[in-house]
């Protein structure tokens, strides 16, 4: 690992970033169109369909930690992170094409298995790629410049496919199933090529790390665990992502059976993705400003603010659910840029307690953490819905029904943005207290 604070070509961070442009479009989907594609087009309950996502992320608690752990301790001749990137992209390739492409006899059975291994195959790319990210700066600004540039390619890939959605319906192909055919298509013939840019032109960080008693992977656990600022961060961003989860699961619903029309779910999505990629600069400067949690505490509140008069909204409102969906989305990048290079700066924290640069079971606790705060979005995203009486299935939704529905739309996600905000007041993890961290583990390093 370098430990020089100086910046990275940006060439080369956006040969990094580009696996980030397809494995974002393919995690899109899966809370924005999967639930209600499988219990509208394909008439599964809507309940089912929630329970078999989220119940899909059961296996993760295993083979998260699992592949970080291995990631960390088992160098190879072509790297420690890049292996498993290169051995996740098939068995992605398949999983994607069954869950999007499930032809007329799909099952619950089937779409809790093939998610699964979705899942699965996201995980060995993802993971390894962010503790690679982690790896490739010290610094405590140059790394929100690492993860701001990964979530804007992210975001990039998902207002390229938003558009491309929007193409389609606008050439008559609305249905979900014509939609998310073209986004299979699009991953398979593009996530292979990306891969292998990145893999074969951009080279891995060293890892860090100093002399240490050798420690089995429950001592190392427990270290982990002991890490107050990690547990802050866990915290807060199941409530952040829960949140967010929980309205992308329910636009297109809230579209269909609240404002009246279904057929500006692209557009709209198309149009916050915008917005989100056009202010991730900003998000970048304020975080320079004020510090990366001050700067992620405003983001959520922010977020937080523009979600309570969607509560209001009903038939006739759709410029104004436009709108207020675009400024509310411009904190969604920085939410997810500035959480990563935090969790970078606490693994320092993590190293300089263990003796170990742990990057990949960190992020696989991380990105296990992400993936079950999605699942429990679209979990509650349905079974809350579904508990007030909301179906959405039936020709039409009484007023009550719609009101109900549109305060877990809005009002929910509120209160979860703010109480995980609060997990970030006094976060100890400080630009100065970095700059302490990085300082001592120089001096151990130096001396061995």
């Amino acid at each position: 690992m370098s430990s020089s604070p100086s910046r990275l070509p940006g060439s080369r961070l956006l040969r990094y970033s580009l696996p980030s442009l397809v494995t974002s479009v393919a995690a899109l989907p899966m809370a924005l169109f999967i639930p209600a594609f499988y219990a509208d087009e394909l008439g599964l309950p809507l309940a089912a369909v929630g329970a078999a996502i989220a119940a899909s992320r059961i296996f993760d608690v295993v083979t998260d930690p699992l592949i970080g752990t291995l990631s960390d301790r088992l160098p190879t001749r072509w790297d420690r992170r890049k292996p498993w990137m290169l051995l996740g992209t098939p068995l992605f390739l398949v999983a994607i094409w069954q869950v999007f492409v499930p032809g007329d006899s799909a099952t619950i059975g089937g779409l809790l298995l093939w998610a699964a291994l979705l899942y699965l195959g996201f995980t060995l790319i993802d993971l390894p790629h962010r503790a690679w990210g982690a790896e490739l700066s010290t610094d405590y600004d140059e790394r929100s410049r690492i993860t701001s540039i990964r979530e804007a390619l992210s975001m990039a890939g998902q207002v390229a496919l938003l558009g491309f959605l929007v193409v389609l319906t606008m050439l008559g192909l609305e249905a979900g199933a014509e939609q998310l055919r073209g986004i299979a298509w699009l991953v398979l013939i593009s996530l292979p090529l990306l891969v292998a840019i990145a893999v074969l032109t951009v080279p891995e960080g060293s890892p860090g790390g100093f002399a240490h008693a050798r420690r089995g992977w429950r001592a190392g656990l427990r270290i982990l665990l002991r890490n107050p600022a990690f547990g802050r961060m866990v915290g807060c961003v199941l409530l952040f992502v829960s949140g967010i989860a929980i309205q992308g699961t329910l636009h297109r619903m809230v579209l269909a059976d609240v404002i009246g029309d279904e057929s500006l779910f692209p557009l709209m999505l198309f149009i916050e993705n915008l917005a989100t990629l056009a202010a991730v600069p900003a998000w970048l400067w304020l975080s320079v400003r004020i510090g990366k949690h001050q700067a992620l505490i405003a983001a959520a509140l922010w977020l937080a603010a523009l979600s309570l008069p969607l509560m209001l909204l009903r038939a006739g409102d759709a410029t104004l659910l436009i709108i207020l969906i675009a400024i509310r989305g411009a904190s969604f990048a920085s939410i997810l840029f500035l959480a990563n290079s935090i969790a970078a700066d606490v693994i320092d924290v993590d190293t300089l307690d263990s003796g170990e640069q742990r990057s990949g079971l960190f992020f696989a606790v991380w990105g296990m953490t992400t993936k079950l705060a999605l699942a429990l979005g679209v979990l509650l995203g349905t079974l809350l819905p579904a508990a007030v009486g909301y179906d959405p299935s039936t020709d039409a939704t009484s007023a009550e029904i719609q009101a109900r529905l549109m305060l877990i739309y809005g009002g929910v996600p509120a209160l979860m943005m703010a109480a995980g905000a609060l997990f970030l007041r006094g976060f100890p993890v400080s630009r100065e207290r970095h700059a302490e961290v990085r300082a001592k583990l120089l001096e151990r390093e130096e001396t061995g």
